[in-house]
């Protein structure tokens, strides 16, 4: 029976290797702290952050052959965002995502930049602090924003856009009470 395209690739598909317990490891160490740093960004709960990452990192390794090795961090960032996302939805505390804004705490007298930037990231909504914070925190592109967000590409530059001038008029209003 001739070989056809379609049953080389299915062959190639078959006959490749898996993530080893070796790329595995190395990917877990680097991609553990950005990783933290996003999820605790989004929750705001080390414990939270620590569970999403540790399911995150789990179902890589269950899905590990199915996972293209060059979205890597793209796929344990996206099943972090969905992991918090999903458990802002099951908490009867937060009654919108899109509209939980945490309440400004300019009356403390912090003059500490990466206290003031911190408070001024949780002003915005939750939807535009994550996208804030993969874009500028995290160095990825548009496009993986939107694939990360479920997004369209569209509305990832509208929410950074928006995000970055409440960022501004918070981060002006400050200087004000400073």
């Amino acid at each position: 029976m001739p070989v056809t395209l379609h049953h080389q690739a299915r062959l190639i598909a078959v006959t490749e290797p898996t993530l080893t317990v070796i790329e595995y490891n190395s990917i877990v160490d680097k991609q553990a702290d950005g990783m933290y740093r996003f999820a605790c960004s989004m929750c705001k709960d080390e414990d939270v952050a620590k569970d999403a990452m540790q399911d995150a990192f789990v179902k890589l390794w269950e899905r590990r052959d199915q996972v293209d090795p060059m979205k890597v961090k793209s796929y344990l960032f996206t099943t972090v965002h969905h992991k918090i996302i999903d458990g802002f939805r099951r908490d009867s505390k937060h009654q919108d995502i899109s509209e939980t804004v945490i309440k400004d705490s300019t009356s403390q007298k912090s003059h500490d930049l990466q206290e003031i930037l911190h408070e001024a990231l949780n002003t915005l909504p939750e939807v535009q602090r994550s996208v804030i914070l993969l874009r500028d925190y995290e160095g990825y592109n548009y496009e993986e924003i939107a694939e990360i967000t479920q997004l369209n590409l569209s509305q990832v530059k509208v929410y950074i856009f928006r995000g970055r001038q409440k960022l501004k008029e918070y981060l002006g209003s400050i200087e004000a009470v400073i």
